[in-house]
């Protein structure tokens, strides 16, 4: 055996003892379901693997594992959503679906910006925030860093806390939507596809509800991603705006230089679009439909007890209180936001 094939029989084991465990809480997940129809498999998911991350389930050999769950996984159910969609199912969100996306995205980024500023936060962590939540928690942040030449410290801290709120949200925005819209179909998407961080999140969240809320969130969401490069962009120019005017701490001024970072978009956008223009040119059969969304549902189910196995509850209890206090806020401007364009333009 080569070194090459050494080296991936070593990752694949690495990964197995978590995912295993992934795969168990999922099955587990889905009998108990038939039982608890209200709460659901995916809901079920979810909380047994915080309950399960947080005792028993906390050893660093499953680590791989629940992060090959709650990222690849994730994203290869993204993309085999596209496989049951319609390219006509995207412009179901019309003029309204696309006008409150770019209103909700513009009220975040500058409300973040906002804030942060008058926290007297620095401006990269600033920025980085605005990102996360703006458009697609770590993904964005990822992809913002290198183009305004973040600090890691910031990146670090901006990836935690963005997963923290969004790990909030994802639980209480469910029995928002049940509270204000009795969990009507547009509505209730677009309040969890617009607000949340994550499409970890919203396809968790959307699962609480039901699988047409979840459906419609995630294309609210991909729809969000769709504009990081326009976002990044503009927040690289805030901060080139903030080092001219002098904005900016003496740290953030020794990271800063003229090279021009590429933003890229996460590959699983790139393979929902391909599924599903396959599926619009009936390459993919319609009768294959069924099976695939049945595949994509299991795999899901994995990726949610992932996620789960993922939120540490220590995290949330450890973190700052001036940065939970400046997400707390970053989260009202996003729900407010959300229920006055959902009330305008719905």
């Amino acid at each position: 055996m080569s070194k090459k094939d050494t080296k991936i029989s070593s990752k694949v084991l690495h990964v197995l003892p978590g995912l295993f465990v992934c795969i168990a809480i999922a099955l587990v997940s889905k009998f108990l379901g038939q039982y608890l129809p209200t709460l659901g498999a995916a809901t079920i998911s979810i909380f047994l693997g915080i309950i399960i991350g947080n005792t028993i389930g906390k050893h660093p050999a499953l680590n791989k594992g629940t992060k090959f769950s709650e990222g690849t996984l994730l994203s290869i159910s993204v993309v085999l959503l596209g496989a049951t969609l319609s390219i006509t199912t995207l412009f179901e969100l019309g003029v309204n679906g696309i006008l409150f996306i770019l209103l909700q995205m513009i009220f975040t980024v500058t409300g973040a910006v906002i804030i942060g500023k008058r926290m007297k936060f620095t401006m990269d962590f600033t920025l980085l925030m605005a990102s996360g939540n703006g458009v697609c928690g770590s993904s964005a942040i990822a992809s913002t860093a290198p183009v305004i030449h973040a600090h890691s410290r910031d990146k670090g801290i901006a990836i935690t806390m963005v997963n923290v709120t969004g790990t909030v949200l994802m639980i209480l925005l469910p029995l928002l939507t049940l509270g204000l819209y009795q969990n009507e179909l547009v509505r209730s998407s677009a309040m969890l596809g617009g607000i949340l961080q994550s499409v970890g999140q919203v396809v968790a969240a959307g699962s609480m509800v039901s699988e047409e809320v979840k459906e419609l969130a995630t294309i609210f969401k991909i729809v969000r991603i769709i504009f990081l490069v326009g976002v990044v962009m503009i927040l690289a120019s805030i901060k080139t705006k903030s080092i001219k005017e002098g904005v900016h701490d003496i740290e953030e001024e020794v990271h800063s230089h003229n090279h021009q970072s590429r933003i890229k978009m996460p590959w699983y956008i790139k393979g929902f679009f391909l599924t599903c223009a396959l599926y619009s040119l009936k390459i993919i059969p319609n009768n294959w439909g069924a099976k695939i969304k049945e595949i994509d549902n299991f795999i899901e189910i994995v990726a949610l007890a992932g996620i789960g196995m993922r939120v540490y509850i220590a995290d949330l209890i450890k973190q700052g209180l001036k940065v939970s206090v400046y997400c707390l806020f970053i989260a009202l401007v996003q729900v407010v936001a959300a229920i006055l364009l959902i009330a305008i333009l719905f």
